[in-house]
């Protein structure tokens, strides 16, 4: 195999030894050595300007584009490089390894509004000559679908909606974070559906560009990945022609399910490994140079240093495996990347593994905290210091948890479905929980359950007399 090197000398971190380099095709491993090199000419050095300054990391994206990466996805007959889902992971490792974290970060969620475009492009003039665009005009994309109201649970955007007009839609979008809020130039913005009648998964989405939203990036000052603006967002009543929803009305569960999820865990989760193996680089550089001359030692002839390198490296490239693996299901289930498949409008091959994407970002969170910590320790007071960036590192690492779905929110899923089954998730509110109902209703006396039940008749009366906005929820012993 041979060697790996950064602007013509020998690379100080781990070698190909320790990167699965045989997921990829030989021009998806020439694809990373350019990039790799961009990294070190242009996108890092910008990643330390980034965090200091808060720096949107546009100059970035320009360079990731004179490759054709903003494309990465689209079909080469639409002028990308109809790359597949292994590639994708590969790209986003790669720059947030030897380039910067934010703009990984940025460019994950880039590839997410991608996707979700192309998943109803096929019909859709606008969607195609906006994919179109991508490259030459450095046209970043962005997801936003948070709420203020329901925090990680991004699938329930109580506080925004959608009304039908004339000419087409109305939109009303609140989000509590989107990553480039106000520096990306368009956006997938999710909202309820038009006529929405109280089901929260009757979902749509919409394509809005970046004059039609407000942001607040003067508000955006974080631990870590501080490049990404990831700040509020109000789409504030805007009118968009018909053609700027993105599929049929009520499709925004099914490109949850079959393309923002698969795509943005598969993605943040090789960002995540990748911080990790970053991190083992910087220290693996520092450790192997730094001397103890009273004992004649490098920091790396110390067995606790050999250990901490050790379990870091099997413990990222467990993951590293576990997500790349993800990718390649991917590519098997959808022909490489094949967006035809989605002229049948009911395809959603990726969506019946949603749970295992739950698990690779999960164990990707987790691992990349750990890493950074250790890898910390391993350069001792100089691993504090901002010159060596590990420092860095660390700090954008620690998003990996806390990002929604947070890592608690998807073990409580894994859990959960595990032990009760999928239905007993109940995402949107549907299913009355008959145990706990119960339960507490066997804690009233007498005068309590009369007084609960005079309660519930009279909202009766009052739901009866009104125009129905709530569907019945559907009873269950879960």
């Amino acid at each position: 195999m041979t060697s790996k090197t950064c602007q013509g000398e020998p690379f100080g971190g781990l070698g190909y030894d320790y990167d699965p380099q045989w997921v990829l095709t030989p021009q998806q491993q020439q694809l990373q050595t350019r990039l790799r090199e961009l990294c070190a000419t242009v996108l890092r050095p910008n990643a330390i300007a980034s965090d200091r300054e808060l720096i949107y990391p546009r100059e970035n994206f320009e360079a990731l584009a004179s490759l054709g990466l903003l494309g990465l996805l689209v079909p080469a007959e639409w002028g990308g490089l109809g790359e597949n889902h292994v590639c994708a992971a590969m790209v986003v490792e790669t720059i947030a390894r030897y380039g910067c974290p934010s703009t990984a970060m940025c460019y994950t969620m880039h590839l997410g509004a991608v996707a979700a475009a192309l998943f109803r492009a096929q019909d859709n003039p606008e969607l195609q000559q906006l994919l179109k665009r991508l490259d030459a005009e450095v046209f970043i994309g962005t997801l936003s679908y948070s709420d203020p109201e329901t925090g990680s649970h991004f699938w329930y955007p109580v506080s925004s909606r959608a009304e039908q007009t004339a000419d087409g839609w109305q939109v009303f979008k609140k989000a509590s974070w989107t990553t480039s809020a106000g520096f990306a130039d368009w956006y997938v913005v999710q909202t309820t559906s038009p006529n929405f009648d109280g089901d929260f998964s009757d979902l749509s989405c919409f394509l809005i560009y970046r004059d039609e939203v407000q942001a607040e990036p003067h508000k955006w000052d974080a631990l870590g990945l501080r490049g990404n603006q990831s700040g509020t967002l109000l789409v504030d009543g805007v009118s968009i022609p018909s053609q700027r929803m993105i599929g049929p009305s009520g499709d925004g569960a099914y490109s949850n399910d079959e393309i923002v999820d698969p795509f943005f865990l598969l993605c943040s989760s090789a960002c995540w490994n990748e911080i990790a193996m970053g991190a083992i680089d910087i220290a693996k550089k520092h450790v192997t140079r730094k001397k103890h001359v009273d004992v004649g030692l490098r920091v790396a002839d110390y067995p606790t240093i050999q250990d901490y390198f050790g379990e870091a490296v099997i413990d990222t490239n467990a993951c590293r495996m576990f997500t790349l693996s993800m990718g390649q299901l991917m590519d098997q289930l959808t022909h490489d990347c094949d967006w035809s498949i989605h002229q049948d409008a009911t395809a959603m091959p990726r969506s019946a593994y949603l749970h295992w994407y739950w698990q690779i970002k999960f164990a990707a969170a987790k691992n990349v905290a750990h890493v950074c910590d250790k890898m910390l320790h391993a350069c001792g007071g100089s691993g504090y210091k901002k010159d060596m960036e590990i420092e860095r590192y660390l700090r954008d690492g620690k998003a990996g948890w806390v990002m929604g779905p947070t890592n608690e929110v998807l073990r409580q899923f894994v859990g959960k479905s595990a032990l009760l089954g999928f239905e007993a998730l109940d995402y949107w509110s549907q299913q009355v929980n008959e145990r706990v109902l119960h339960n507490e209703v066997k804690k009233m006396d007498a005068e309590g359950k009369r007084q609960l039940a005079e309660q519930l008749l009279a909202e009766v009366e009052v739901e009866a007399e009104q125009p129905a906005v709530n569907k019945p929820l559907v009873a269950s012993t879960v």
